[in-house]
């Protein structure tokens, strides 16, 4: 079952504004409310957004597992949702999260942590 093909309660206006890959899927970049830190990047349907939108904690589809996912339901590394907002082209979400612990499974306080690439000035 693709994104798309999955039921959700998402309003319909807000489902409609949405540009989709053909998995369903759009990519949502967790970013710390307050310090403006790049966390980590998850894929969100249209269920996925709306729980997100209506629990405060952040939802995930796992494309590996095919089953949502709530951040920190295992590690208790959660995400409290501060905003959600659609960029100019509405094919991704930013959601702005107060990260209690690591966000990223490694252990790491970001999913950017440990691999910086060198530039080649």
């Amino acid at each position: 079952m693709t994104g798309s093909d999955r039921p959700s309660a998402l309003d319909p206006a807000l489902a409609a504004r949405l540009k989709r890959g053909a998995d369903g899927l759009l990519p949502a970049i967790a970013q710390q409310y307050d310090t403006g830190e790049v966390l980590m990047l998850g894929w969100m349907d249209d269920e996925a957004l709306h729980r997100t939108l209506t629990t405060g904690r952040c939802t995930y589809w796992s494309r590996s597992r095919q089953e949502y996912w709530v951040k920190g339901d295992t590690s208790g590394h959660i995400q409290l949702v501060k905003s959600v907002a659609l960029d100019c082209d509405a094919d991704t979400i930013l959601v702005k999260v107060d990260q209690v612990g690591a966000a990223c499974h490694t252990g790491d306080r970001t999913c950017f942590d440990a691999d910086e690439l060198p530039l080649g000035r």
